[in-house]
């Protein structure tokens, strides 16, 4: 009955062509994880991989597979509007040329086989399920995948010399991309010598960038092209072939330069990746034919980006008319600089990243050796052509400096343009603006490390000294009571008591008390006045007393002071055990979790799941549409995702019918929006909703509508009572390739903007960021380096917030925390270790009060550890994952439905999951006690072992210059993806046993069972645009001039989060997400 199946150790296939495949995810998180090991695996085996990274559009994805005439498109797809998504696909395809092309496919279970089938006779190649992967392994995937796609290009016909001259003359780039393919695979010799003829005669310049590896060139290149466009108004066909290099031990290649680019969807551009393959340089050997090729496609400028080059390269030099070299401040000694080639050569040069330490002293050496090379001394070090740039930085002033300057010189060379839009910059290297966390700070994690670690070492010698104390004071008693001499025990015990610090005195002293206490059967507390009475014993049906909380009988007074310093009771310092004394009575830390559909479903749903439930926990799930700050669209790819996975909202109304029916300033209300990116815009709505919802109120009681002044304390008091939490971290966004849309840097920015305006409005009741260590867990890392990277995060909101200047207990209450419980025995521990480590920090290190010492945090039970095969069991790994959570004293827990595998959860779903921890909270014996955690030696090893494993982490993280200097290197991702591709490995090889996926299979085959799957109407989907279409039309009047204040409040650093309070009543979300593109950027996607 028992079959592990071990997959076979598979060699990677060798292919005969060179093949090329497009990779992309159509969503993101555990499926931006799956396609990096994918294209990871498709590198290794010999092939080439433009890899576009999360939430690409079909006509992005259509369009550069195109333009780079893959043979192949693989893709991970998600649940719901997956089927439109591929069948667009290959509708676009098909339309533009690219019929040719094979589409591969996953989507870990969510594509259902009936779904599978119905995509195979669309024309999708294939699309693998679950079982597939259990079968054939990572490489035997691939494998298949690379040999459906080792075709020959040259195969279907190489054009003539007159075809391909018309063809480019014609400005056919379908033509020119697979011109290019055969140039490069060298199957067009007879093609090489007429176009490098005809490119003589054209007056096209081409410009050369290269440069250190990680230099920036791409985001440089990418910045360039940006600007060309908004100062000609779109005018300049640009074409863009960048160079990387091939791996000689696979033959593979990471064409890594497509991703970083937001300028380049326009049909003026035309971008190419080549592979350096066997030039052993870093350039392509066909480069001069290409170049040819694009100079006769008629584009205005040719820009060529070439793979990192050494301190000796200097290839591109004799093919381009002008060369920049981008570096960074980081080249070591000045001495180095003499040896860099490209500073004789270079036409201009770029130091790039220059927020780095050490920059200007880069570009007063850079321009000097400049200067020297060309024995230019008579011309001042000032005018050398070298520029100070952060391509990183949205409209970077140093970036538009190094453009102003390339233009004249490539007019020069025959690039005609228009007067130019944008306004002249008066520098030449980036101009300093406040950082996110200053320069000075950014050891805070290896300083919290220390504050942690001394803290402990306090601890052992206090506990030392307590035993010493009271082995004097034990040794006293014995030597009087048998009449010895015992005077010099007195002069002894003053002088250790002396040296035990007063708060571990007080703390033994207390002790007594402090038993006494929990000893009886009712806690008593006195808070002005006022007697608080807590139950403290309940009775098994056998009659046996279970305590609430059980304290040890230490005889010691080192263990008792030991227990009362690194654990304590639950809500008393260091917190381990818990925040709160107690839980509360008859209120289960159950999450209400929905979102499917239009906000009518979805509040229908909430309204059902909170039935009979003392309090309303709701949280909510938004579409990809809504995650991505889009509004509904009839196109395909957006039309197939509107209120599937989640709820659809695009305006205030929405938000209004989604919570219509709650009493939003309840006691017992809080929400919890999962929003990220768009999160300013959809907490604004939330207050807009919360603040109408008592204005209603007031004139339904009072016949009549409030005056201005009442409305304005009705505002006040709606700002103060709202409870709840907002999912906008974007760092974590970022680090687990999430729902990231706007530049980085202009997301916290807007996050310190909402805590600023919650410490204005006195917003004490709400979070105004969620920490989430959830998406991290889901991009595949472990739970040391999810907790890790969850709480260096949250220290870095800290120094953010505290280099704007707030006051760190005006915002430390207002974050929370939110991990995923898995299946290993470190996240047994993960809420003790990351409330110690965060009270300490907070007391020792930044003097914060007991409120802000206290980490809350939320578990939502593992995503990963849903399968879609032998579904039902999943419901027995959230039930243990659950109790762990429960045991640990989490704020607030939501467990997944066991069909969260494969679809939204259905209402019968949602309702086992929410049983399975209201059957922990009232059946389960020993939940009845609240500390059961304390005192199990695994727990407390347990509990070290992770907390030193943390520490190590904020070290290796602070030695890369803090969370921001770390994920600018791409550590973090780094690090989820190798732990991802670690645990997927040992899950197909059988090695890590997961019940009915890889052992104990069923005997009656994996085949997937049909369960009711959870989509969207079509009625909801035209009644979502429909309402929008309204919302937009009855605003018409008024979005215009709001969109342009928010916009200039942008430009003016004033507080967004202010302007968009008002903004949301007139402004949908695409609209409000396209204007703060305009002003804050994009994000830029990394591997």
């Amino acid at each position: 009955m028992t079959d592990l199946s071990v997959a076979k150790k598979l060699s990677p296939y060798k292919p005969k062509n060179k093949v090329r495949f497009v990779t992309a995810a159509s969503l993101f998180d555990g499926h931006d994880a799956s396609i990096n090991i994918m294209r990871r695996i498709l590198q290794s085996t010999g092939s080439e991989v433009i890899h576009l990274g999360h939430n690409r559009s079909v006509q992005e994805i259509v369009n550069a597979a195109l333009q780079e005439d893959v043979q192949g498109i693989c893709i991970t797809s998600y649940q719901g509007g997956h089927v439109e998504f591929f069948k667009y696909m290959i509708d676009l395809l098909k339309a533009n040329g690219g019929a040719n092309i094979k589409v591969f496919g996953g989507g870990g279970g969510v594509i259902v086989p009936s779904e599978i089938k119905e995509l195979h006779e669309y024309g999708v190649t294939r699309i693998y399920a679950p079982e597939d992967g259990v079968h054939m392994g990572l490489q035997g995937m691939i494998n298949e995948v690379v040999q459906n796609a080792d075709f020959d290009m040259a195969d279907e016909g190489v054009p003539s010399v007159e075809q391909a001259l018309a063809g480019l003359q014609a400005g056919d780039k379908r033509l020119l991309a697979r011109l290019i393919t055969l140039l490069e695979n060298g199957e067009a010799p007879a093609l090489k010598e007429p176009l490098l003829k005809a490119a003589a005669a054209l007056e096209t310049p081409v410009l050369g960038i290269t440069g250190t590896g990680g230099a920036g060139k791409s985001s440089l290149t990418d910045e360039l092209v940006r600007r060309f466009r908004l100062d000609q108004g779109d005018s300049v066909k640009i074409g863009l072939i960048s160079i990387d290099p091939s791996r000689k031990r696979t033959g593979g290649a990471l064409l890594g330069d497509r991703i970083r680019m937001n300028a380049i969807e326009h049909p003026n551009i035309f971008m190419r990746s080549l592979a350096t393959r066997d030039t052993g340089s870093e350039i392509s050997v066909a480069l001069p034919e290409v170049i040819a090729a694009c100079k006769l496609a008629g584009f205005d400028l040719v820009i060529v980006e070439t793979s990192g080059i050494g301190q000796g390269n200097a290839a591109i030099v004799p093919f381009v008319d002008l060369s920049l070299y981008v570096m960074t401040p980081e080249f070591g000694a000045a001495s180095q600089l003499e040896k860099i080639d490209m500073l004789d050569f270079a036409d201009f040069v770029a130091i790039n990243k220059f927020d780095r330490k050490g920059a200007e002293d880069a570009l007063r050496d850079v321009r000097k050796q400049y200067q020297r090379n060309r024995e230019a001394f008579t011309t001042p070090t000032d005018d050398m052509p070298v520029y100070g740039t952060q391509a990183a930085r949205f409209n970077d002033d140093g970036v538009t400096a190094l453009y102003q300057a390339l233009v004249p010189a490539l007019s020069e060379k025959g690039l005609t343009l228009k007067a130019g839009k944008l306004p002249l910059v008066t520098v030449k290297q980036s101009s300093s603006q406040r950082a996110i966390v200053p320069a000075q700070r950014v050891r805070y994690l290896a300083e919290i490390a220390d504050a942690v670690r001394g803290y402990h070492a306090h601890t052992d010698a206090q506990v030392g000294l307590a035993r010493e104390r009271q082995s004097l004071r034990i040794s006293a008693g014995i030597f009087k009571g048998c009449d010895k001499p015992a005077a010099d025990f007195d002069e002894l015990i003053a002088w250790k008591d002396s040296q035990l610090d007063p708060k571990a005195k007080k703390l033994l002293d207390m002790w007594p008390d402090t038993v006494a206490a929990y000893s009886g059967d009712e806690y008593v507390v006195k808070i002005r006045d006022k007697e608080i009475r807590t139950k403290l014993v309940s009775k098994s049906l056998s009659g046996t007393k279970i305590r609430k909380v059980i304290l040890p009988r230490f005889g010691d007074d080192g263990e008792t002071l030991r227990f009362l310093m690194k654990e304590n009771v639950p809500g008393s310092f260091p917190y381990t055990a818990g925040v709160f004394a107690f839980k509360r009575e008859g209120e289960d830390p159950t999450r209400m979790f929905a979102g499917e559909g239009d906000a009518f479903r979805t509040n229908r749903r909430f309204k059902r799941v909170s039935e009979g439930m003392p309090a309303h926990r709701l949280s909510t799930a938004f579409d990809s549409v809504t995650l991505y700050g889009c509004d509904p669209d009839e196109r395909p790819d957006i039309y197939g995702k509107i209120g599937n996975s989640g709820v659809s909202i695009a305006t205030l109304d929405d938000l209004k019918v989604l919570y219509d029916g709650f009493d939003l300033l309840a006691p017992t209300t809080s929400v919890s929006m999962t929003i990220n990116g768009p999160a300013p815009i959809i907490l604004a709505c939330f207050f807009n909703t919360a603040v109408d919802q008592q204005l209603a109120k007031f004139e339904k009681d009072n016949g009549r509508r409030p005056t201005e002044d009442e409305a304005q304390k009705i505002r006040e008091w709606v700002l103060k009572s709202v409870r709840g939490t907002v999912q906008a971290d974007i760092l974590k966004e970022d680090q687990g390739q999430n729902t990231c849309i706007f530049s980085t840097e202009f997301a916290l920015k807007m996050m310190g903007d909402i805590q600023e305006f919650f410490v204005h409005h006195q917003v004490q009741n709400f979070y105004s960021v969620s920490i989430s260590g959830y998406h991290i867990a889901e991009a595949g890392a472990n739970p040391i380096s999810q907790l890790a990277f969850t709480l260096s995060n949250g220290f870095t909101y800290v120094e953010s917030y505290l280099a704007r200047g707030m006051h760190i207990d005006d915002f430390a209450p207002n974050l929370s925390f939110f991990f995923s419980n898995g299946m290993d025995p470190e996240y047994s521990v993960i809420g003790r270790v990351a409330r110690r480590i965060w009270a300490v920090a907070m007391k020792n290190k930044y003097g914060a009060n007991e409120r802000s010492q206290k980490l809350k945090y939320h578990i939502q039970t593992s995503g990963r550890s849903l399968h879609a095969q032998e579904m039902d069991f999943n419901d027995i790994r959230t039930t243990l994952q659950a109790l762990i959570a429960i045991y640990d004293n989490c704020n607030s827990l939501h467990t997944n439905a066991y069909d969260e595998a494969i679809t939204t959860p259905t209402e019968e779903s949602v309702r086992r999951a929410m049983a399975i921890q209201l059957i922990i909270n009232r059946e389960w014996g020993v939940a009845k006690n609240e500390n059961p955690n304390q005192g199990a030696f695994v727990i407390d090893e347990l509990t070290d072992l992770v907390e030193e494993a943390v520490l190590k982490e904020f070290e290796a993280i602070a030695s890369r210059g803090g969370v921001l200097g770390a994920m600018e290197t791409g550590y973090q991702r780094g690090k989820i993806q190798e732990e991802s591709m670690y645990y997927e490995h040992k899950k197909h090889d059988g090695s890590y046993p997961i019940i009915g996926v890889n052992t104990f299979l069923n005997p009656k085959g994996m085949a997937q069972q049909e369960i009711e799957l959870a989509r969207s109407s079509e009625d909801e989907k035209q009644s979502q645009i429909k309402r929008l279409r309204d919302f937009q039309a009855r605003n018409a009047g008024q979005s215009p001039a709001m969109l342009e204040k928010l916009k200039q409040t942008v430009i003016e650093d004033g507080n967004v989060f202010a302007v968009l309070v008002d903004a949301v009543k007139c402004c949908s979300l695409g609209q409000i997400s396209s204007a703060l593109y305009e002003v804050g950027g994009q994000y830029r996607r990394s591997m």
